[in-house]
């Protein structure tokens, strides 16, 4: 009996980060993601011609509501994003950095668009591996420090994020006129994410250098809708809707270390194990969920979980 096969007529758009010497930027490495034409790894299907990528994350300011189990790898580092970026880089082999303007917030330190530029380029010049920027979550704030941090990436083809339904135009003007690719931004809903993106592309913003941000939940934490969700965009695009047709990024590390599981110690919860196997597991069992569902760039956290899921990736794409 004949193994049934589905036949797909959309195409998920292929983004580009970072831009070497030869393009004008700086980088030494890109990193490519899309491109599929079958949903996950149904190799017989489609084509997957590029592997889901792990992004690093990295903080502006030192977290003060990390676990000591998530903190244990970074050591001294935490207290200086740059070492962060480089300790990612070179002894975690992480190909791509996430660097998190939290510190710009005015509730979390309210430091300025100059500090976050500055920062930016230090990390640029202490790595050589594209970047993701991400503001702090404060739309009026975030206008203002995404666009000098964009203006001071100027030509390295970042990734630079969240645009938002209400809050896309400003970040979407600076991206234009830097050459970065953006993100958009939608609270688990699949007509909002289809809506950001056609508002993203009519100030003229090419299809192919938008990701979506579905926004997803944590292993227990609502994972199972956020999955729902990324399905159902992930089929529509397929079947050739070009306004969902955008890869996606997910914030693995971010979620999973939310949930009281993963950083809960032993002494609180002894039945539930250590929690330096336990925390790492349940970051890694949520990255392995989104990518079954369509994720194509996992911000992850705990250098552990890194491992385990690069090798998970690895071991699903020799098989295709």
């Amino acid at each position: 009996m004949d193994l049934m096969k589905e036949c797909w007529t959309g195409k998920i758009n292929t983004v580009t980060l970072g831009a070497t010497e030869k393009e004008g930027g700086t980088r030494t490495s890109q990193i490519t993601v899309g491109g599929e034409t079958a949903l996950p790894f149904l190799f017989k299907e489609g084509d997957i011609p590029h592997a889901p990528v792990i992004a690093m994350e990295v903080l502006d300011a030192e977290p003060t509501d990390w676990p000591e189990v998530l903190k244990k790898p970074f050591g001294d580092a935490l207290k200086d994003p740059v070492k962060w970026a480089v300790k990612c880089v070179e002894e975690y082999k992480a190909r791509l950095i996430c660097v998190k303007l939290i510190g710009t917030h005015p509730d979390f330190g309210n430091k300025s668009a100059a500090d976050a530029a500055k920062l930016v380029k230090d990390i640029l010049q202490a790595v050589k591996v594209p970047l993701i920027i991400l503001g702090s979550g404060d739309d009026e704030k975030d206008n203002t420090v995404l666009a000098k941090a964009s203006e001071a990436a100027k030509g390295e083809k970042c990734l630079i994020g969240d645009a938002t339904e209400k809050n896309y135009k400003t970040l979407a003007a600076s991206c234009l006129a830097d050459g970065h690719n953006i993100i958009g931004e939608s609270p688990i809903d699949i007509n909002i994410a289809k809506q950001v993106n056609i508002l993203i592309s009519e100030m003229g913003f090419p299809l192919d250098r938008i990701v979506v941000n579905p926004t997803i939940g944590a292993l227990g934490y609502g994972l199972e809708y956020a999955y729902s969700i990324m399905e159902r965009a992930r089929n529509a695009a397929l079947l050739g809707d070009k306004m969902l047709s955008m890869p996606f990024i997910c914030f693995v590390g971010q979620e999973a270390w939310r949930a009281k599981e993963a950083k809960a110690t032993s002494s609180e919860h002894p039945e539930w194990g250590d929690e330096s196997e336990r925390g790492p597991l349940w970051e890694a069992q949520t990255a392995v969920a989104v990518l079954q569902t369509g994720g194509d760039i996992l911000v992850m956290r705990h250098p552990k979980a890194v491992e385990e899921v690069r090798k998970y990736i690895d071991s699903l794409m020799k098989k295709g």
